[in-house]
């Protein structure tokens, strides 16, 4: 029953952002996307449906090409990802979602939009340098979580499909702060697998729960999002393009793949992006951008 309430809210969601999208796009004649957008809409979903992520390998690839300023990325990222996050929340509701505890899931899933709710208004006004700093960090720890994914130092988690107080009210309390995150741009995946493993929940069950969290989260604030005039729609446009089927293709084609080599690979890649980041971060003053200011 609670699946079924989660998937209608879900599709019903993901309609009106679909619209506000294509509208705010046509409206500032940024509707046709680039292929470049489309391909790495394609790759990084793809990849983040078997596990890798999708915010740190985009950020790393916008920082690499000069896609768009530091100040657009989390818009960026929280808008284009939105639509292939929501087919991924719907997959793994299908398939592991009956097994999670409503209780757990529901609560984390509001959690999550709530901080997000309470994080984007401060990325809009935050200015440049924090942006570039704050993402410039978070590619630091992305970095070190894919080192320690690959050296087998990660949490393996236990068989749990529910968590007991106070365990709960860790978790729930726990992605409201990760929900603030994610409207800079600091994936959510990562800290949220590792933290259900720690307190013992089956790993697998922690996905219905990451991707269900970012999928109601995303949109939600993308609606703020799209009002921004330090935005290109181009681009976010592309993004969720290739991003949906290379989701599907993950899910029900793929499945899994060996990626530890890929995941070395991105390691160095978001070093690279984190570097400039933080360079950037602390340049002075009078070399940084405006902060993002809202539409009139």
């Amino acid at each position: 029953m609670i699946i079924t309430i989660l998937l209608t809210a879900l599709g019903l969601l993901a309609v009106a952002f679909t619209v506000v999208l294509i509208r705010a796009a046509s409206q500032r004649s940024e509707l046709r996307p680039t292929l470049e957008s489309i391909g790495l809409g394609a790759v990084t979903n793809f990849f983040d449906t078997l596990g890798i992520g999708s915010f740190a390998t985009t950020t790393a690839w916008i920082k690499f090409r000069k896609l768009v300023p530091d100040s657009f990325i989390p818009a960026t990222l929280n808008v284009g990802h939105a639509l292939p996050t929501v087919v991924q929340s719907a997959i793994f509701l299908v398939l592991l979602g009956v097994h999670v505890d409503p209780i757990l899931l529901v609560s984390c899933i509001v959690a999550a939009v709530v901080g997000a709710l309470v994080g984007a208004p401060i990325v809009l006004r935050a200015p440049v340098r924090v942006v570039q700093g704050v993402v410039g960090l978070a590619l630091l720890i992305a970095a070190v979580l894919y080192a320690m994914s690959n050296l087998n130092l990660m949490p393996i988690g236990g068989v749990a499909t529910a968590l007991a107080p106070p365990f709960l009210y860790i978790a729930i309390g726990a992605h409201f702060i990760l929900g603030i995150l994610m409207a800079f741009g600091i994936g959510l995946y990562a800290p949220s697998l590792i933290l259900l493993s720690l307190m013992g929940l089956d790993p697998r069950l922690a996905f219905p729960i990451m991707a269900s969290a970012c999928a109601f989260l995303m949109p939600t604030t993308g609606f703020r999002f799209i009002t921004a005039k330090r935005i290109d729609l181009k681009v976010i446009v592309g993004i969720a393009i290739g991003g949906m089927p290379a989701v599907l293709a993950a899910a029900f084609i793929v499945k899994e793949m060996p990626i530890v080599a890929l995941r070395w690979g991105v390691v160095v890649v978001v070093l690279y992006a984190a570097t400039l980041l933080l360079r950037s971060a602390m340049r002075p003053m009078a070399q940084q951008e405006p902060a993002i200011k809202l539409a009139q």
